[in-house]
């Protein structure tokens, strides 16, 4: 699409208003609201923002950033149209007022390493994610800790309360183009699913963060509020984001499919598989980002807490399912929802080429359930853990130069600066836990 097809785009579906959108370092959404009078300036790219007052990007005194839409993401936002006219929104790279790309811009993070996959001779990195996410009642417009169900892994109606709404959901979405692949409960209460089919990883992650709108805006419709935080009920199921992908090569071909090989994984997709074990525990702290991130990772809950892989065993880190040709891929269980997608996928696609240009073959898969094994004797066959707190994950991030370089100097030191102060908080914060177990005993 160019221009001038865009503005009759808008003005064939009566649009009114437009939201320049784009994300901040921990994943939010941002945008600046224009009527539709002003979207020719924006389609020139006139639009300023402060980066100053979002998070992770510039100090007071480089204040000044200009939003470039991009006018393939131009989505009708059919779940907010009014009587006055339609809505209406465009996905922007955020650039410097000498006309650069910023370079703490997530999205700009993603294309940096998109580039650099090129120049290695691959053509695509496709992804497929599967978010999960909680619906808790409200209450006078307060949100509840009570689930909307008591339903379990792939339950109907009745016994899956919010049936209706994912199916909304799932609708909305493909009013708006997006290709969905299934949707089910999940295994908590209240818990629930929606999978994407796989595309290019850089509109992967523009539909993944119009998902998260949709998901909360449809759940609001039906009186209840979705969240995205990885382990918001204590010892049961925990949200994750598990991320399947691929490298396809110039020619479109599936560059992980090797026919002749041992589990028909080409040399490419173990040496990638070798990559991302590899720089597992230093890209945690973005697939992983938050404190309540590693409540999730821990033993009997289904979430992946050691460094394995395997094509059967869903106790691993990274599972391959058993599609073959096209449908090759490898699927990274450790990720969750609460992660910036266009940082997790640069660090995943730098982990993985990594391990494809020292061609370095990965430890043998796992078939044993690894949660029977105790610390020792895991280590003793090769596997680490992932980090248990973020605290230990940001001590690994800074201490793997191949994820270190994929985010750019910029990203690390806004990252980390913020994370270092999530932690301590947290760290200064008393807990119900400790009220209970230590106030009348001590």
């Amino acid at each position: 699409m160019n221009k001038e097809e865009l503005l009759k785009k808008a003005d064939d579906a009566n649009v009114k208003y437009i939201r320049l959108c784009f994300t901040d370092i921990h994943g939010m959404i941002k945008n600046v609201e224009i009527p539709v009078r002003k979207l020719k300036d924006a389609l020139e790219n006139e639009i300023m923002i402060d980066g100053s007052s979002i998070d992770g990007f510039t100090r007071l005194q480089e204040s000044d950033m200009y939003l470039y839409p991009d006018l393939n993401t131009w989505l009708v936002h059919t779940w907010e149209n009014s009587e006055y006219g339609n809505v209406a929104s465009l996905i922007c790279d955020v650039y410097t007022p000498n006309g650069k790309p910023f370079i703490g811009d997530p999205r700009y993070v993603l294309k940096r390493n998109l580039k650099k996959m090129k120049l290695m001779g691959f053509g695509k990195f496709n992804i497929g994610v599967e978010p999960e996410f909680f619906l808790f009642k409200k209450h006078n417009g307060d949100i509840t800790m009570d689930t909307n169900d008591a339903g379990g892994y792939f339950d109907l109606s009745p016994i899956d309360g919010a049936e209706d709404c994912r199916r909304d959901i799932v609708l909305e979405l493909e009013k708006l183009g997006f290709n969905m692949e299934a949707s089910h409960h999940e295994v908590a209460p209240g818990q629930h699913e929606i999978n994407f089919e796989f595309e290019d990883a850089l509109e992967a992650c523009d539909k993944l963060q119009t998902f998260k709108l949709v998901v909360k805006n449809v759940a609001k419709r039906h009186g209840y509020h979705a969240s995205f935080m990885p382990k918001p009920i204590a010892n049961v199921n925990g949200s994750g984001m598990h991320t399947n992908c691929s490298l396809t090569t110039q020619e479109g071909e599936n560059a992980f499919y090797d026919k002749d090989k041992p589990l028909a994984l080409s040399d490419v997709c173990r040496y990638w598989i070798a990559g991302i074990m590899e720089h597992a525990r230093g890209f945690t702290a973005i697939t992983n980002p938050t404190v309540n991130s590693y409540k999730r990772l821990v033993p009997g809950y289904e979430a992946p807490c050691y460094v394995s892989w395997s094509d059967i065993n869903r106790s691993t880190m990274i599972r391959i399912p058993a599609s073959r040709g096209k449908q090759t891929r490898t699927e990274i269980r450790s990720v969750d929802p609460s992660a910036n997608p266009y940082l997790a996928m640069s660090v995943i696609l730098a982990a993985g080429l990594d391990g494809i240009s020292k061609q370095v073959d990965p430890v043998d898969p796992v078939y044993i359930n690894l949660y029977d094994l105790n610390r020792k004797s895991r280590e003793k066959m090769g596997i680490n853990n992932l980090p248990e707190n973020l605290k230990d994950a940001l001590k690994e991030l800074q201490q793997d130069d191949v994820v270190v370089e994929a985010l750019g100097e910029h990203v690390l030191e806004k990252f980390l600066a913020e994370k270092e102060e999530e932690w301590d908080r947290f760290r200064m914060s008393i807990s119900e836990w400790e009220l209970n177990t230590y106030l009348k005993a001590l």
